[in-house]
């Protein structure tokens, strides 16, 4: 009997399409002389403090396994900065699981509360994870587009729309890859108000929060009634510049973490041990190095949007994370193959908004997690592609 692979691969892992980011990333090593504004990446390398934190418990011998849900004094240190940073109170004993990464935070979260059959709402654009997360975990998403015309903010109408008796659960991914739009209080407890009314659970992806430009990021597990149904994810590879380090969290109530500790120590066991001693001296000593990448990376913001803008792209000013969501509709062309045709024609890499969801049709991601020279570059190459259409 010849083997048929084909029967042992389940549907809902073939039916997921690549992630359309790692398309164009992957391009760029084919390519010679490639300029790319593709991926979410700090250009800073991790701060020193924190790489001989990590240097220094290897030689100390720390490399053993760890609590299942992370060393106890990154549990409480993570729950110092949530409280010094953003006023949210979890017990570092019961409330907190250090993961691998906050795309193992968001997973855990999305397999603990769902079961086959539920809907999961996922306003999009979005980052590429959470649909197919989603059906992995046996959920059926339901998509809300969000739009242009109020910045691809989330409104409380939208929301009450899309709730059915099916909805398990809310994806809140504010400050917002790839738009850079936000969620202010005033938007997060209108949100709230519908919520009040249902037992739907919410996924918070907060790893962005550190990152606003104006008002200081709220989480909806602050308001009142919130809390008890709020899962947050978040980590250090944004706001540290530790991506490598593979560094995040969850903070939940306790009766959510203790089924995600489950899925995390039998598929995870733990965290590595380097990276959560590291991941100790960011959040003890790193408040410094959050300002000044936080700095650097406003000053690339009002460059690039005043660029793109004086060479004729239409593109507003984000007031999160580190991204702008650049208007191509005007072109006459779709954005896949704008961005394909920049990338062969000029050596440029952009990312079509199509890869974040329907609504991202026509738009493109440029990430300004670069230094100025290289925004620059790309700029000039962009300038010169749009000129020949």
């Amino acid at each position: 009997m010849k083997f048929d692979e084909s029967k042992c691969l389940p549907s809902k892992i073939t039916e997921i399409k690549p992630s359309g980011i790692r398309k164009f990333f992957d391009l760029l090593g084919e390519m010679k002389d490639v300029v790319g504004l593709t991926v979410g990446q700090p250009d800073f390398d991790t701060p020193w403090h924190i790489r001989n934190a990590g240097i220094r418990s290897l030689e100390e011998g720390h490399t053993y396994y760890t609590s299942n849900n992370g060393i106890m004094e990154m549990r409480q240190e993570i729950a110092n900065y949530q409280k010094r940073r953003f006023g949210l109170d979890y017990d570092p004993k019961t409330e907190i699981i250090v993961t691998v990464g906050g795309s193992e935070a968001i997973d855990l979260a999305m397999r603990a509360i769902i079961e086959p059959g539920d809907e999961i709402i996922i306003p999009q654009p979005c980052f590429v994870c959470y649909e197919p997360l989603a059906k992995l975990a046996g959920a059926t998403p339901v998509i809300i587009n969000l739009s242009a015309d109020n910045g691809f903010r989330l409104t409380a109408d939208q929301l009450r729309s899309a709730i059915t008796e099916k909805t398990k659960m809310l994806v809140l991914a504010f400050p917002n890859n790839p738009t850079g739009s936000v969620l202010r209080r005033e938007d997060l407890e209108e949100l709230a108000e519908v919520l009040r009314e249902t037992n739907i659970c919410v996924l918070s992806d907060e790893i962005y929060a550190e990152l606003t430009y104006g008002e200081k990021h709220v989480s909806i597990a602050s308001l009142p009634d919130m809390r008890e149904r709020t899962i947050v994810a978040n980590g250090f590879s944004k706001a540290y510049a530790m991506t490598g380090w593979r560094m995040g969290y969850t903070l939940a109530p306790s009766y959510f973490t203790e089924q995600m500790a489950k899925i995390h120590q039998y598929g995870i066991m733990s965290a590595p041990t380097t990276s959560q001693y590291a991941s100790i001296e960011a959040l003890k000593n790193g408040d410094k190095d959050i300002e000044y990448m936080k700095g650097e990376y406003e000053a690339r913001r009002r460059f690039i949007v005043s660029e793109l803008n004086r060479i004729g792209i239409e593109t507003f000013m984000p007031d999160g994370a580190f991204y702008v969501f650049a208007d191509l509709r005007k072109f006459g062309i779709d954005d896949e193959t704008f961005c394909e045709r920049l990338l062969y024609e000029k050596k440029c890499a952009i990312v079509p908004g199509s890869a974040f969801g329907e609504s991202g049709k026509g738009f493109a991601r440029l990430s300004y997690a670069y230094s100025p020279k290289h925004i620059r570059k790309a700029i000039d190459r962009i300038e010169e592609f749009i000129k020949t259409l």
